[in-house]
């Protein structure tokens, strides 16, 4: 029967498991992979095993499975819809799958594909949508084309029109990360896919702009008329029109739409019109872009916290709300975004305020980006290094010992 079998094509199906019996036998590697499926479909689980890892251990002790801690017996398949056999016993498994054949259950077996009924497919899910995929006897290979398919409904480059969502008047702010397209979260690119109109800012990624279809409406928001409007009051009310005209809108900004981003300016606004908002957060510079150079904002043994800031105002400018002198007296790490025309006078302010003037810095410009540098100083020489290498926004500063704690690396 297993050589007849071996001869065809596996049938996919889906299995409606909901309240309905499924036996596990074996708590090791592959019962924890494949429980949390298994309970997301409802299953009724009965776990037969004599220990289990941690997190399968976890599940139960949470009440979402019964677990008896015995090894498998003759028996233990009775009422069961399906079995997954994964125990390091191969007498254990061949007598269960045996009872598995003879009660007419779909089995799983992890140690013998061919001796098993049944085939576990490569599985993704995305906006509703579930991708399974069977390759035969190629795991790997069915993992591969899974991670294809999913990848391509959650960008838009593979269609599925009947689960799109309707375009009904409506703003998303999206945190589009660091630069690097590829850093965009994964309902970010969704999003921007399915979108009519993209206000976009200058420090957005921009590659992702380029994948847009031909109909989508990209507008800089640099260059939006101002007229009788200040800056961010014209872009608010461009939001607005273009969602009350019945378009999908995504505000594409760099970064996260709260961290210096005045994404709730834009929330509030589209509150007070009435308009519905979704906020997408983003993979901020601030952890992101010291990151992509080598330098942990927090190293243990080296610094305990790491404090972000606004260096767009001159620490002496009656507009400034930053505490300079309390943040000279910290010993953890300081992150400075937008801080490069004042990086001298907040250098000076935080050596004068008793930071060491020793204290090593980094300034990495583009971040993320093919275009990526860093630049290393110290606070002392903060202000004069930016200006002899030419440092330009946009560029994030990190003051504090984490700099030192790996050399800079190699981008590919």
């Amino acid at each position: 029967m297993a050589e007849h079998a071996a001869e065809h094509a596996a049938y996919p199906v889906g299995l409606r498991l909901s309240g309905r019996r499924v036996v596990v036998l074996g708590a090791g590697q592959v019962a924890q992979r494949r429980l949390p499926s298994l309970l997301a479909a409802g299953a009724d689980v009965l776990l037969i095993s004599p220990s289990a890892t941690p997190s399968v251990e976890a599940m139960a002790d949470a009440g979402e499975i019964r677990w008896e801690r015995r090894r498998y017996q003759d028996g233990d398949l009775a009422d069961a819809w399906y079995a997954l056999i994964s125990t390091d016993d191969p007498q254990a498994n061949a007598a269960a799958s045996q009872e598995a054949e003879d009660r007419r259950v779909w089995c799983v077996r992890s140690d013998d594909a061919e001796a098993a009924t049944a085939w576990t497919p490569a599985t993704g899910r995305s906006e509703g949508v579930t991708v399974a995929v069977l390759t035969g006897r190629d795991p790997r290979r069915s993992a591969a084309v899974r991670d294809a398919i999913v990848e391509g409904l959650r960008e838009g480059s593979i269609a599925a029109p009947h689960h799109r969502r309707p375009h009904t008047p409506g703003v998303a702010l999206v945190g589009g990360g660091p630069g690097d397209p590829d850093l965009i979260t994964v309902r970010g690119r969704r999003l921007l896919a399915e979108a009519d109109v993209v206000i976009a800012d200058r420090l957005g990624p921009r590659d992702l702009l380029a994948e847009l279809p031909p109909h989508v409406q990209v507008i800089d928001a640099a260059k939006i008329p101002y007229g009788r409007f200040m800056a961010q009051e014209a872009i608010n009310q461009a939001l607005i029109e273009h969602a009350k005209a019945g378009k999908a809108v995504v505000r594409l900004k760099g970064g996260d739409p709260f961290v210096f981003g005045r994404g709730m300016e834009e929330a509030q606004a589209l509150a007070d019109a009435g308009i519905p908002c979704t906020v997408v957060p983003g993979i901020s510079s601030t952890i992101s872009v010291p990151a992509a150079a080598g330098i942990p904002v927090t190293h243990r043994g080296v610094a305990h916290e790491f404090t972000v800031v606004s260096g767009h105002v001159a620490p002496d400018d009656e507009r400034s709300l930053v505490d300079w002198p309390s943040l000279a007296s910290l010993r953890g790490t300081l992150v400075v975004l937008m801080g490069v025309e004042n990086s001298g006078a907040i250098a000076a302010k935080l050596i004068e305020h008793g930071r060491a003037a020793d204290t090593p810095a980094a300034v990495i410009q583009e971040g993320t980006t093919a275009a990526q540098r860093r630049v290393d100083a110290t606070l002392g020489t903060l202000g004069e290094t930016v200006r002899a290498e030419g440092v330009r926004p946009p560029a994030v500063i990190v003051i504090g010992e984490v700099v030192t704690v790996a050399p800079a690396p190699t981008r590919r």
